[in-house]
């Protein structure tokens, strides 16, 4: 591998005389993780990661297109060193808190980080770049979970919300050393002036965010990259600027993990992942006196329509639920964060949240994706079709399909038992709900999904 220069020098100063070892790494294959969502009740056939109990290794690299269960959500596919995030909720952060991640998309620590709320606190998911962010709700709906909302919003903008976190996660943008292995790409993107650019961006990004996080909560700050002067120089600028205290993550049982001064690192030639750099910090300041929230009229929750309310007992608990209607869609929140989903919605710009149920489209209303992909559809009172692989893709694909031994009516596709969405049967074919801006544009002739086991 050709890297610049001023990296490699740059890389023997802080290796010393683990460098050529790193070096050598970098030629090697880079591994395949996946995470493997609760929903299903098979696991991979594979090594776990260590340091997270729903990620595996793989042995290769399957076309993860070509396999219904991932477009159901069913697992995702991510860097094993980032999963080490898990270690860093389960001894810092408590199931019920309120956590921002800040810069989200595509999706792979939100759904981490939903799972370990385990429905019990709330996820605000942002993406500031508006096409990546339409990625990330289409990941958070497969991933399944209902306490959660998908913004579009700039970090300075959640200085409308003051002290309103427990936890903020902030995966910064970063210059991408980390990622090298991966992508050359990001090798001919590399300058030394870059990372001077990246650290400064990262340095208005926490300061933008830092009033938003209450005072004793902890950020979470974390880069694909290992130059210091993204990682360790921006955690001190914290303890020096924003009254930060480090806090250190408990790695005993990981020794190839690399502890620093200011956090953790991983290394390829140490740990079986890419670059990855990872800190904990308390807010230790004073929160902002005056809350600074936008006061507009909410959109009002719907109080009473028969109609709707029917929607509302397609879900397991349901009277824990609200609903609001909102562009004619009929969307579910848990009770206990209503108050708060009206308040992120008041002064943030939404794209989703809960459950959508259903759209209305005149008298009718149309059973939503995001309800069949929920983890909250009681599906005993669904009319169901389970259907094989080549059935899936087709459906995935948006292509029609045909159930002529299943009822007319709205019909929920299952593959190996896990929900991947809706069509419409009215006998000779079926109607297929699955959004079009979901669907599989390759063409795929032969399909060879990953091999699963069924869970202990």
């Amino acid at each position: 591998m050709n890297l610049p220069a001023p990296f490699t020098a740059a890389m023997k100063s802080l290796l010393k005389d683990k460098y050529t070892s790193f070096a050598d790494s970098l030629n090697e294959p880079s591994p395949v993780s996946v995470r493997v969502n609760d929903k299903l009740q098979l696991v991979p056939s594979a090594c776990k990661v260590a340091w997270c109990d729903s990620g595996y290794y793989l042995d290769e690299r399957p076309l993860f297109t070509a396999d219904p269960l991932f477009h159901a959500g069913a697992y995702y596919v991510q860097e094993a060193s980032s999963m080490f995030l898990q270690q860093v909720l389960e001894q810092f952060a408590s199931p019920g808190s309120t956590v921002l991640d800040l810069s989200a998309a595509p999706g792979g620590k939100s759904t981490l980080i939903s799972r370990f709320l385990n429905k019990k606190g709330f996820l605000v998911s942002n993406e500031i770049v508006r096409s990546r962010a339409y990625i990330l709700s289409e990941n958070m709906i497969k991933w399944g979970n209902d306490n959660f909302l998908v913004c579009n919003n700039a970090p300075e903008d959640f200085q409308r919300l003051p002290s309103f976190f427990d936890v903020v996660v902030v995966d910064a943008p970063c210059s991408g050393e980390g990622m090298f292995r991966k992508d050359a790409g990001a090798i001919d993107e590399w300058s030394e002036q870059n990372v001077v650019v990246c650290a400064a961006r990262q340095k208005d990004i926490l300061s933008g965010v830092w009033d938003t996080l209450k005072t004793d909560g902890i950020l979470i700050y974390s880069t694909c990259t290992y130059n210091e002067t993204e990682n360790e120089y921006n955690v001190k600028w914290m303890e020096d600027e924003l009254g930060a205290e480090v806090l250190h993550a408990d790695i005993s049982n990981f020794p190839e993990i690399t502890a620093t001064e200011k956090g953790c690192r991983f290394f390829p030639h140490k740990t079986r992942g890419e670059g990855f750099f990872i800190s904990v910090v308390r807010k230790t300041s004073p929160a902002p006196r005056t809350p600074t929230g936008r006061k507009k009229s909410a959109k009002s929750p719907v109080k009473a329509e028969h109609s709707f309310h029917l929607l509302k007992n397609q879900l397991l608990d349901s009277e824990n639920r609200e609903l609001i209607f909102e562009n004619n869609l009929i969307t579910a929140i848990p009770k206990e964060h209503a108050e708060k989903v009206d308040l992120l919605r008041n002064n943030l710009k939404t794209m989703h949240y809960g459950i959508t149920l259903a759209e209305q489209k005149g008298k009718d209303f149309i059973p939503h994706t995001s309800l069949a992909l929920s983890k909250s559809i009681d599906i005993k009172k669904m009319i169901t079709a389970e259907v094989d692989i080549t059935t899936a893709i087709q459906y995935l694909s948006k292509e029609a399909i045909a159930l002529p031994e299943t009822a007319k009516g709205y019909v929920l596709l299952t593959y190996e038992s896990v929900p991947i969405g809706w069509v419409k049967n009215i006998g000779s074919r079926c109607n297929n709900l699955y959004p079009a801006e979901w669907r599989i544009r390759m063409k795929i002739q032969h399909s060879t999904p990953l091999h699963w086991i069924r869970k202990v």
